[in-house]
């Protein structure tokens, strides 16, 4: 009997050890390939759930009434988000995985991010600001079906950085998995919408 050697996940580049997870995985009934389309044509801006929409809405309050203003972007695929904001996409394997992710200040009221390149994220470690890592990946399932994971790691340098954030962690944390929830299910409805056409 031969064994094959697992591949490794891009999200381990960036992200490993991380101090803080989150995993979920679906069942699509859908090949890979239309799998990880649907992902890569998923749009976040699209994506609604009334308590989504009132945790975000809370999120963005701090930032009002400092007199910022929140533009509601129209569009916001994965490609949107790493080109118009400081999130970056960090690696992709094509049918297989896509990785992005930010450096940041998340748990302060108004988070502030921080523009890292890229090829410097791996290394980036500096005091008081933390790296959230998102990974969605496929993997087959059978002869036509695929698994989706979405998996979430934050990765912290400091002591005070990991001790702020684990108080933010414990609010967040629910909606990380309503959000995990709602991407989960917009990318099985499109793909096996899509495997049936």
């Amino acid at each position: 009997m031969t064994s094959t050697a697992p591949v490794p996940l891009l999200v381990d580049r960036f992200a490993a050890p991380s101090d803080f997870t989150r995993t979920a995985h679906v069942l699509v009934d859908a090949p890979p390939a239309t799998v990880f389309r649907a992902v890569r044509a998923l749009d976040l801006a699209q994506l609604r759930h009334p308590v989504l929409d009132a945790a975000k809405a809370v999120r963005r309050l701090p930032a009002r009434l400092r007199g910022r203003k929140h533009r509601r972007p129209s569009r916001r695929t994965i490609a949107d988000l790493t080109a118009g904001t400081d999130w970056v996409l960090l690696g992709e394997r094509p049918d297989t995985e896509v990785v992005f992710g930010a450096v940041g200040r998340f748990w302060r009221p108004v988070v502030e991010l921080r523009e890292v390149e890229g090829r410097d994220f791996a290394d980036f470690a500096e005091p008081g600001y933390g790296k959230v890592v998102c990974s969605l990946a496929v993997s087959p399932y059978g002869g036509r079906r695929s698994v989706l994971t979405y998996e979430l790691r934050v990765a912290l340098d400091d002591p005070e950085s990991w001790v702020r954030f684990r108080r933010y962690w414990r609010v967040a944390r629910p909606f990380l998995g309503l959000m995990e929830r709602v991407v989960l299910r917009a990318v099985k409805q499109a793909a096996e919408r899509d495997a049936v056409r």
